[in-house]
Parts: structure tokens; C-alpha cells; sequence
């Protein structure tokens, strides 16, 4: 299969990031690599918002790290954590302003041949329902950190897919952020379509 749908455009990213985190619900999420295509409807995203979010990378600032959120909207933010593991993050709002929403899961559509080597040993289920997982199930690595994921020349972009009502959203509080203080600990923040939706067309 190879994707014929338009991209979202910057626009889309120029928003609230807690809206853009509850509308890529839905949404899919495509790499198109020497491999082949693998492309995925996302499930769960979380919204980091600014340097007052003491949840968010910016927390510290812009830093080397950190640069990419300070940038355009529609960009990946792509950061390594645990020792290993990549996450894959979309830029939002305006120019200068540092936040970002977190994919934290996709359910895999297209390319499940690729998705079985990369994630080798492991139950289909269990092959892209976490951030760190999705991002071995793609083959994305910190080569993807600061491309445009508006455009298809990039080889990893997000387009529009399925629209996903709100009473199948399960919304709720970030995940693993131990040490991070209230409010910050527990904002609303997290959203996701619970396992039982059906997502085909």
C-alpha cells in the first residue's frame, strides 16, 4: 500500500497542544523507508505544554536537546530515554513556544512483515502499544529528530484517517513521570482509544 492522502498541514500543529493531542487520535502515522512502508492509526498521544510544564523537556530551557520545540509546528522531536528507547514527539504552537505532543501508540495497519523483524520475539499486541515501542516497530531513530512530518519528501508524516468520537476517548493523567509535582503530575492530559474500538474503515 502506498499512501495517497495529503498530509496534515503546518496549521494543524498550530494549536493548543492538548487539542492537537486529542484530535491525532485517529490520525495515522506513516515511514516510508528503503524497507518498504509501515503505517498505523494512532491510539494513545500526551500533550507537553511549555516551560512551565515541569512534565515537559523545556522545563530546563532551550537546549541542544530541546532546540527542535522551539522551531516551526509539524516537526519531530525525537529523544532517547531509559538507555533505550526513542520517542517520537510532533512540535506544536507558534514558533519560539516549546511544546509537543508524545505518540505513545499506534496500531499497525500496513507493513507487518517489516513490523515482525523489527520487533522479532514479540506478540503482535504487544508491537507498538507503548512510545519506546512504536518507534522500534517504524525503525525510528534520532535520524527522524527534526524533520517535517507535513511533508511526505521526509519519508514520516501524519495524515488524516479515521474521526474517533469522545465517547470512545479515554482521557486521564501523564504516565511515568514520578518526581513531577502537582498540578503537573496529574493534568488531563493523556489520551486514548481503548483497545476494544475497532479502527478499520
Amino acid at each position: 500500500m502506498i499512501s495517497n492522502i495529503t498530509p496534515y498541514p503546518k496549521s494543524f500543529f498550530d494549536q493548543p497542544t492538548v487539542e492537537v493531542a486529542r484530535a491525532l487520535l485517529g490520525s495515522r502515522l506513516v515511514f516510508r523507508n528503503p524497507l518498504g512502508e509501515v503505517a498505523g492509526v494512532i491510539s494513545e498521544t500526551e500533550a507537553y505544554v511549555g516551560e512551565t510544564d515541569l512534565a515537559c523537556h523545556a522545563k530546563a530551557g532551550k537546549t541542544k536537546r530541546t532546540a527542535v520545540m522551539y522551531g516551526e509546528p509539524g516537526y519531530a522531536y525525537v529523544y532517547f530515554t531509559y538507555g533505550h528507547h526513542w520517542m517520537l514527539n510532533v512540535v506544536t504552537e507558534r514558533f519560539g513556544f516549546p511544546a509537543a505532543v508524545l505518540i505513545r501508540g499506534v496500531r499497525i495497519q500496513v507493513g507487518q512483515a517489516i513490523v515482525a523483524e523489527n520487533r522479532a520475539g514479540v506478540h503482535e499486541k504487544n508491537w507498538s502499544n507503548g512510545p519506546g515501542k512504536l518507534t522500534k516497530a517504524y525503525g525510528i531513530t534520532n535520524q527522524q529528530n527534526g524533520i517535517d512530518l507535513t511533508d511526505k519528501n521526509s519519508g514520516l508524516w501524519i495524515e488524516p484517517y479515521k474521526n474517533i468520537p469522545d465517547s470512545t476517548v479515554t482521557i486521564g493523567s501523564r504516565v511515568g513521570l514520578y518526581s513531577v509535582p502537582e498540578p503537573w503530575y496529574s493534568k488531563p492530559w493523556r489520551f486514548l482509544i481503548p483497545e476494544k474500538t475497532n479502527l478499520e474503515e
